[in-house]
């Protein structure tokens, strides 16, 4: 008699859970040893509903653990030239800890020469490209928040990345080439893949771990998901529907996120411990470590 495989969900909100209350913990320390609390920054180029939701959405996140938070309000007309001092400023402002810059801003601006106005020790969402490096060198430093979140997940559900295949799908620069790096740094052989690979099918049919990140919804068809993967989708496209085609996917894989409930939770977790990280650094409690799951060999 045959059996219908049903994967275990990932339960990325409970974990992003007590990662926020660990969070929560060491501001409170922070706030009583130092009398000044955690702050990220926040800033917004524009009126975006969807960004300022996600925005709000975080400053809540922040409120609930004990954080502050400092939002900066830009037009829609700012220039490049203007953000990029806004930032600066930001930078060399002692009283804040973490900044964030609310993205996409716009056709307008050079979101690459935003992202670099902002102080490595600052960058707690990981867009620079010194962060990135650190990434790609497992060196310390801020990771990249989603793909941060994605290596906790994997961690916490005891998922082995060394000698096995991982393949992600997506290739921006704060999601899925920094997951790449860090999975590399895991020892597992990482393969690239997007929109435009000539098979894609084929590729994810040789998977141990699929990564989804390409912001297509049910690009990923779950026929070709290989029985007993690990499939983490981080896409988020209308109507809650991921990268991945879920209900067939969930069939094959031994280990599936959710959309919503799996990575979403995980990103803003991330964030807010790097907040906290990279104010203990600041106030000298401790020295700048990096946050993501694993040991970052980065060996041959």
């Amino acid at each position: 008699m045959s059996t219908t495989r049903t994967a275990q969900l990932m339960d990325g909100t409970g974990l992003a859970r007590r990662i926020i209350e660990k969070a929560a913990a060491e501001a409170a320390e922070i706030s009583r040893s130092s009398g000044t609390g955690p702050c990220l920054a926040t800033v917004l180029v524009g009126e975006d509903p969807a960004s300022a939701t996600y925005v709000r959405m975080k400053q809540a996140r922040c409120a609930k653990a004990g954080i502050r938070s400092r939002h900066i309000a830009l037009p829609a007309a700012t220039t490049t030239a203007e953000l990029v001092d806004t930032l600066s400023d930001l930078s060399g402002d002692p009283d804040v800890h973490g900044i964030l810059l609310q993205h996409p801003c716009g056709p307008h601006i050079d979101e690459r020469a935003a992202f670099e106005a902002i102080a490595p020790e600052k960058d707690v969402d990981g867009v620079t490209m010194r962060s990135f490096a650190a990434m790609s060198f497992a060196l310390p430093g801020f990771v990249s928040c989603t793909p941060g979140g994605i290596m906790r997940l994997l961690k916490a559900y005891d998922v082995e990345l060394s000698g096995k295949h991982a393949v992600v799908v997506g290739r921006s620069a704060i999601l899925g080439k920094p997951a790449g790096m860090l999975l590399l740094a895991e020892d597992a052989t990482v393969t690239y893949c997007h929109s435009r690979t000539a098979d894609l099918s084929e590729a994810v049919r040789e998977a141990d771990v699929v990564v989804a990140a390409v912001g297509r919804p049910r690009l990923i068809r779950g026929e070709d998901i290989k029985p007993g993967a690990v499939v983490v989708d981080a896409g988020y496209n209308a109507g809650n529907v991921g990268d991945v085609d879920f209900d067939t996917a969930r069939t094959r894989a031994r280990l599936i996120t959710p959309v919503p409930g799996g990575v979403g939770p995980m990103t803003i977790a991330v964030l807010l411990a790097q907040t906290v990280e990279a104010a203990a650094h600041q106030l000298g409690f401790r020295r700048h470590r990096s946050l993501t799951a694993g040991s970052r060999r980065g060996h041959a």
